[in-house]
C-alpha cells in the first residue's frame, strides 16, 4: 500500500484507563472529524491495518477513543507512538486553495521568471499562515495568495510570483 493513499489524523500517546482506550494527539485541524469516525487505519511501518473506532471523546488537548480488538491497558499501551490514519476517500473536504501538508512536501518550486529553488521539505504552521520551507531552510516562503501563482500538488509543482517572492521570501545568505 502506498503511504500517499493515507492521511495521518492522530498519534497515539498512551493508554487511557484499563479497558483499552487510547489517548491521541490530533494531527488534523478538524478535531470534530473524530466524532463520526467509525473506521480508520493503524499505521504499522509500511502497512495500514483497518480498525474499527468507537467511544470517541474530545478533550481540550486530545482525543480518547477505542480501537476495535484492543481490550486492555497493555494492548493499548503497545500502540504508543503509532499513527491513526484515514484513506483519501474518507478525508475531510478541504476548502479551495488549501492543501494537505503531505501533498506539499516534495513539490518542486519555481518562480514566474523560471528560476528553480528546490523541493518543499517542510510546512511550518505558524497560526496565521503557513510557511513553506524549501531545501531545509534555503528559502522560507509564507503561503500567501499573492505569492502563490500556481500550486499543482498532482504534478508536485509550485510556482511563486517572482516579484512578490523577492519581497516576502526569506533567502538563506
Amino acid at each position: 500500500m502506498n503511504s500517499e493513499q493515507y492521511l495521518r489524523i492522530g498519534r497515539i500517546v498512551r493508554a487511557h484507563g484499563v479497558r483499552g482506550a487510547v489517548k491521541l494527539l490530533p494531527t488534523t485541524d478538524d478535531v470534530e472529524r473524530f466524532r463520526g469516525l467509525g473506521e480508520a487505519f493503524l499505521e504499522e511501518g509500511d502497512a495500514y491495518r483497518p480498525v474499527d473506532i468507537s467511544g470517541v471523546r474530545l478533550l481540550p488537548d486530545a482525543v480518547v477513543l477505542q480501537i476495535g480488538g484492543v481490550d486492555g491497558r497493555e494492548a493499548a499501551d503497545a500502540l504508543r507512538g503509532r499513527y491513526l490514519c484515514v484513506d483519501r476517500a474518507h478525508a475531510v473536504q478541504l476548502p479551495p486553495d488549501t492543501y494537505f501538508v503531505v501533498d506539499l512536501i516534495g513539490c518542486e518550486t519555481f518562480d514566474t521568471d523560471g528560476a528553480q529553488y528546490g523541493r518543499v521539505t517542510d510546512v511550518l504552521e505558524t497560526g496565521y499562515n503557513d510557511v513553506y520551507e524549501i531545501e531545509h531552510g534555503k528559502l522560507m516562503v509564507p503561503a500567501l495568495k499573492r505569492v502563490l501563482s500556481l500550486v499543482d500538488t498532482a504534478h508536485k509543482r509550485i510556482v511563486f510570483d517572482a516579484a512578490v517572492l523577492k519581497e516576502v521570501g526569506l533567502f538563506e545568505d
